[in-house]
């Protein structure tokens, strides 16, 4: 019942703020205050006891009381950040000493005073509306009300390593070679390929792990030319579904690919297919409707080619071709992955005491293995005792339940288990659509513009925010979404259990309420506090098809996201009173139906903003006005100039612009993310001001020795930096910054991320060394000349993870033969490079994927040597002159035969660079 809590979190560190001396309270209202601080801190003690027990088992009359001061504390914080505001002030008028600024002065101070009134009245109401609620809780005796404190558990918070144990999955590779023989027969993929077109559908529940076993089954097969991993979803957008696989199969040749219909996708794509084996997953895929339109585009051409469909709708998966009935774990398995989250492998004598629970526990999963991993991430931290506990908390008893039911009781108890401040985070993303991509930062920068999340051990917001993301992952209520060639998990995925559980519970507390393409709602009977609308497709067309969303209730809207909405059918700016978080994405309008930006400088409460993919000419200037904003994200607008009010925006934490930054840049001093900008040359010494820089990512306008020696100098003083990402505005190889003997640079300790792309230096620095970098895990780097002592320097970095290393970018000069030892590049998992390399046993005894610029049969012919001694290699990628056909087909026979006998069998491929 965590929602009742409302705006607690964030109410009651106002009001102790508010009641700083520096507000300057009147004798009485600051009495007021006093008295609302110690009333409601006493009602959110009680309502941390409404908030452990789930809301289908508390008395009627607590659900009615907590639903009450929930509304009551939403209302006292937008009455607190009014306040707030008011006291920011204006920046002090520069001709006070006149008789004009003298007015202005008085002006001020009376409009102050009316505004003082405005929010003691405010106040006063509130007081009464807390008399009242405590008066009924008095009278009904709530807090005699059953409310059991539930136990809390603490997980391992080391993500990577729970996601390691994700791609491991158990019990693969029986399903996995069954679906491949089924597919080739007796053959293999590289001979089998005068065959018939194959269709193969791998039906199941949700949760049951048919994307993870066609992932498996892709990874497996090879010697296709054509390959395509899509998903689709509930309610897709075929035309979207399309061009996705036109994406992924020929990149190269999809230019204006928007501009063309569903009929014009379809030729395309059987054009490209006419001739060419094929291998393509159309992964969930939940209507025949729009598999009819998706198969129009495969072509029969006795190529051995093969279509996989994943669906959890038996009609659907008999309908798109031969049905795989994917079953549930064994016995075996089922309990080997619940030990193995558990973190004790097949060894279970930590758990003797409680193997008959387990064993119960494991067979109410049923096979299914999110229901294993969510429930052994539950009990991972809890003593074996309290087992039997949790076994009859979540609901398991004597009687036959299916198993999606078990899996979703075991979800909404692992749901409860989270600390508060968990389950409103995981709420949220009930905004978003299923088989969403959901960008890490930009998720937690919303929390933070909503008060989910508070700074804890002066760990700062965002951080404190990366805490609560990496926990939800690490409870298996997220799943990561990570790059193959970078480290880190750049963002997640909600699997479709645990947004069909807070879909329903974000419904029932009013907490979201969602339009996502054609899953209706009724927006003028709600009082949701967060609405999303997520049109599949922007045509103004299709918009006239959809619901008119312009008079729905937003005057208690605090998050507002409108994906492919035509705004001319938005509620206006206007109507919002106490919005926090404002983004618009692709969004359309015309010139009878403008958007109001104008009243963007309205939006006094306003912390998040982002305008994304959508034409706007410019800014208001009264974006100023905006003083608590926190994000501003403003990325394909065609913005050409941000107005200088932006430099008011003092708390601005994080700024995201493709545009040019002027030298105003510099009062930003709050910094803390500035992405994707294009430095000019004023602004170059301002952005040593930014010292709370923690990610740092620009294109550099005017690039040559003296302008950059400035800027390594400026980002030199962000002694906080994480991620450094820094190139030339127009990168060629030919006009490549040849930089001669920089060495000044002294690169801050906590640097996890250095990509220096366009910039040339002689030889390696001396900065770049373990030394002064101990947390490096990604770096690119240009060098003229990579010597063996480089290379040396380079495999001492113990964290490191992804290396892109360049080399001779200059006439006349032989590649080296670079020899990697053993025990050099201990966690390196991924490598780009173009310099020829020797690989002694033992040598990168992590590395996974390679991507190999070619140059020469010679260098081709020294790598090929001693390729096998990397002994987790998974992908190789060659990269070969677009105008050598010859050495083409040449390092495809050789890199071929050099990895026939690799036990891991690693996938090649060869292209034209």
């Amino acid at each position: 019942m965590d929602l009742a809590r409302g705006a607690m979190g964030a109410l009651l560190p106002k009001l102790v703020e508010l009641l700083k001396e520096e507000y300057k309270l009147e004798t009485g209202l600051r009495k007021d205050v006093k008295f609302l601080e110690r009333e409601m801190r006493s009602m959110d003690a009680a309502l941390r006891k409404v908030a452990r027990v789930r809301r289908d088992q508390l008395d009627e009359q607590v659900k009615i009381w907590a639903d009450d001061v929930k509304e009551l504390s939403y209302g006292m914080e937008d009455v607190v950040d009014r306040f707030l505001i008011h006291a920011e002030g204006s920046a002090p008028d520069p001709d006070v000493d006149s008789f004009r600024g003298f007015m202005r002065k008085v002006l001020s101070l009376f409009k102050k005073r009316k505004t003082d009134h405005h929010i003691a009245d405010a106040i006063n109401d509130i007081k009464d509306q807390v008399h009242e609620v405590a008066s009924r809780r008095d009278r009904y005796k709530i807090d005699d009300a059953n409310c059991n404190q539930a136990s809390t558990t603490t997980v391992d918070p080391r993500v990577l390593a729970l996601f390691k144990d994700k791609r491991e999955i158990i019990g693969i590779d029986g399903p996995r070679n069954e679906l491949i023989e089924r597919l080739l027969g007796n053959g293999d993929a590289v001979s089998n390929t005068e065959q018939p077109l194959k269709i193969l559908s791998i039906f199941g529940f949700g949760g049951l792990g048919k994307t993870t076993l066609a992932k498996a089954v892709y990874d497996k097969l090879q010697g296709f030319a054509c390959r395509a991993f899509v998903p689709v979803g509930q309610d897709p957008d075929v035309k979207k579904v399309l061009m996705d696989i036109l994406l992924q199969l020929d990149e190269g040749s999809c230019s204006n690919i928007t501009m063309l219909d569903e009929c014009q996708l379809i030729r395309k794509l059987r054009g490209l297919l006419d001739g060419r084996r094929y291998l393509i997953v159309i992964d969930d895929i939940w209507s025949t409707k729009s598999w009819e339109v998706i198969r129009c585009a495969w072509v029969d051409n006795d190529c051995g080619s093969v279509i996989i469909t994943t669906t959890r709708i038996l009609e659907v998966a008999e309908e798109t071709g031969h049905v795989y009935m994917h079953k549930p774990l064994s016995s075996e398995n089922s309990r080997e992955l619940f030990y193995r989250r558990l973190a004790v492998g097949k060894s279970k004598n930590s758990y003797d005491k409680s193997a008959e629970i387990s064993e119960k526990v494991i067979r109410k999963c049923g096979g299914v293995p999110l229901a294993i991993i969510t429930i052994a991430s539950l009990l991972a931290s809890k003593p074996a005792e309290d087992w039997p506990e949790v076994y009859n908390s979540i609901g398991f008893g004597d009687g036959n339940n299916i198993h999606v039911d078990n899996t979703r009781k075991i979800l909404l108890f692992s749901y409860y288990d989270l600390p508060f401040d968990l389950r409103t985070c995981l709420l949220y993303l009930s905004l978003f659509p299923e088989d969403s991509e959901i960008e890490k930062d930009a998720l937690i920068w919303k929390w933070v513009a909503e008060g989910f999340v508070n700074e804890k051990h002066e760990m700062g917001l965002f951080a404190s925010g990366e805490n609560c993301f990496n926990e939800l992952i690490n409870r298996s209520m997220l799943l990561p979404e990570k790059s193959s060639h970078e480290d880190g998990i750049f963002g997640c995925r909600v699997h479709d259990l645990v947004l069909d559980m807070i879909l329903s519970l974000s419904k029932e507390e009013k907490f979201v309420t969602a339009f996502h393409g054609n899953k209706q709602c009724t927006f003028s009977e709600s009082n949701s506090r967060r609405i999303a609308i997520i049109q599949k497709r922007s045509s103004l067309e299709q918009q006239e098809q959809n619901p008119n969303f312009a008079n729905m209730r937003t005057r208690q809207v605090r998050t507002f996201v409108s994906t492919r909405s035509h705004l001319g059918m938005m509620p206006s700016l206007s109507s919002f009173q106490a919005l926090r978080v404002l983004a618009l994405e692709r969004c359309t309008f015309t010139e009878d139906h403008p958007y109001d930006l104008v009243n963007l400088g309205r939006l006094l409460h306003l912390r998040y903003l982002e305008i994304l993919d959508m034409p706007i000419a410019d800014l208001p200037t009264e974006i100023g006005n905006l003083k608590f904003l926190q994000t501003l994200s403003l990325l394909q607008t065609h913005i050409p100039e941000l107005p200088q009010s932006v430099s008011q925006l003092v708390q601005l934490k994080c700024l995201r612009y493709d545009g040019m930054v002027s030298d105003w840049i510099g009062k930003l001093i709050s910094l803390e993310e500035l992405s994707f900008v294009i430095v000019s040359p004023s602004s170059v010494k301002e952005l040593g001001k930014l010292t709370e820089m923690r990610e740092f990512r620009a294109d550099f306008e005017e690039f040559n020795n003296e302008s950059f020696k400035v800027l390594m100098e400026s980002v030199g003083n962000m002694q906080k930096l994480q991620t450094i990402k820094i190139t030339p505005y127009w990168f060629d190889v030919e006009f490549l910054l040849q930089l001669e003997g920089y060495e000044a640079y002294v690169p801050p300790r906590g640097l996890r991320c250095l990509r220096l792309n366009g910039v040339v230096f002689p030889r390696l620095p001396v900065w770049i060394d373990y030394s002064f970098l101990p947390h490096l895990t990604e770096l690119s780097l240009m060098l003229k000349v990579v010597e063996a002592r480089g290379v040396e320097i380079l495999g001492r970095f113990s964290e490191l993870v992804t290396l892109d290393l360049s080399t001779g970018y200059h006439d006349g000069v032989e590649l080296a033969d670079l020899v990697v030892g053993a025990g050099a590049f201990s966690r390196l998992r991924c490598l780009a490079t173009n310099a020829t390399l020797t690989f002694l046993r033992g040598a990168m005894p992590s590395l996974e994927c390679v991507y190999y610029w070619l140059k020469t049969p010679q260098a081709m012919h020294h790598t090929c040597a001693t390729i096998g001694n990397l002994l987790c290699l998974e992908e190789f990628t060659v990269y070969v002159k677009f105008d050598s056909d010859a050495l083409l087909k040449e390092a495809n026979e050789a890199f071929g035969h050099a990895l026939k006998d690799h036990p891991k069998r690693p996938s090649l491929y060869v292209r034209l660079s």
